[in-house]
């Protein structure tokens, strides 16, 4: 008998929220998906560029993110586009409401990836949204960086 190969863990990561936000404290939540959006996300069918978290009425919703269509689904397609339900505590939920309310202040997804169990989780990160030059300080010290890995420095 052969090996058997452990399962590719699946991690899609957000690589606009660094760089768009300062990330000030991050949680870990859990999603309410149907089961083609599970088949999507394990096809990295994913897009979390424009995505952010909105509270409603005591709850937090993912919105924004698209979950590409399952193509071998035949019928109940689920829609790309929908928001999605996110699962804290309620210790964390009132937190981050208390930190939303005060000003500017947003919470939006950094990464999700596959827990332990195969249950998708998404890491939300709490911040503030980074001014224009905050971001040319990151990519100048991007370049400085690479730049001495090359050695020519």
């Amino acid at each position: 008998m052969g090996k058997k190969l452990a399962p590719k863990k699946i991690e899609i990561s957000n690589r606009k929220a660094r760089f768009n936000f300062h990330v000030e404290e991050s949680f870990v939540a859990g999603m309410q998906l149907l089961g083609s959006e599970v088949k999507s996300i394990r096809n990295n069918s994913v897009n979390m560029g424009d995505g952010y978290c909105q509270m409603n009425e005591g709850e937090l919703f993912l919105k924004n993110v698209h979950i590409s269509e399952w193509n071998q689904q035949g019928f109940g397609v689920h829609e790309p586009m929908r928001e999605r339900k996110l699962l804290l505590k309620k210790r964390e939920l009132s937190r981050i409401e208390t930190k939303i309310k005060s000003k500017g202040y947003t919470v939006f997804p950094i990464k999700l990836f596959e827990g332990d169990r195969g249950i998708f989780k998404l890491e939300i990160g709490l911040g503030q949204g980074k001014k224009t030059f905050d971001k040319r300080d990151d990519l100048k010290e991007k370049d400085i960086q690479r730049d001495l890995d090359r050695g020519r420095y």
